[in-house]
């Protein structure tokens, strides 16, 4: 399980897919201490749950790898991913961890795709479309999971969406990267998602 709260920015220094096409090995360099880090360990990259399968260190800093396996590489952005791709990274929670953002369980739903963004003054607006079998679950003021980070709903229009992102997020994370056309991994909240199934099967 995860918050959404976005403790570190990776960088994929390596990628080598299998013959087949159907796994990717993922070297991805981070800030992370290299001794905090179990194999087996799951951290959360643009929002996708990867368990660590290897770990070692390379100029000064820690790298660990993962493995994107066929489902991962076919609902997710991960199948785009190249060496130099930057990742939103976040550590699983611990017991007694504080619960910054809401509850993410790093199981991404789908991609959604920046339609606008409109710069403010000290923040930004994205306007994002997903699909209506997604739409369903968003809502105002609730909260959404977009490239691994919690974030707040603004407003919904049919399959759009629109979130705004303070200038400590823009700076934190690669939302400050995002542009028009941008895809990104999409979680819906989990507390939406049970809400709408107790619904359907009243």
């Amino acid at each position: 399980m995860f918050t959404g709260i976005v403790t570190d920015i990776g960088e994929i220094t390596a990628l080598t897919p299998t013959a087949q096409g159907q796994l990717h090995r993922l070297r991805i360099l981070c800030s992370y201490d290299l001794g905090g880090i179990a194999d087996g360990a799951s951290i959360a990259s643009n929002g996708i749950c990867m368990t660590v399968v290897g770990k070692g260190e390379a100029g000064g800093k820690t790298w660990y790898e993962v493995d994107a396996g066929a489902e991962t590489l076919a609902l997710t952005t991960a199948k785009s991913w190249r060496v130099g791709t930057r990742l939103n990274l976040e550590r699983a929670l611990k017991i007694g961890d504080e619960l910054g953002g809401h509850i993410v369980t790093g199981h991404v739903d789908g991609i959604a795709r920046v339609v606008t963004r409109e710069e403010l003054p000290d923040m930004a607006r994205f306007t994002l479309q997903t699909t209506p079998e997604l739409a369903r679950f968003i809502a105002p003021k609730g909260s959404v999971t977009l490239d691994g980070t919690s974030l707040t709903v603004n407003t919904v229009e049919g399959n759009r969406f629109s979130v705004l992102i303070i200038p400590h997020t823009l700076s934190a994370t690669i939302l400050g990267g995002w542009q028009e056309g941008s895809e990104v991994n999409l979680e819906v909240d989990l507390m939406a998602r049970y809400a709408a199934r107790l619904s359907e099967t009243k």
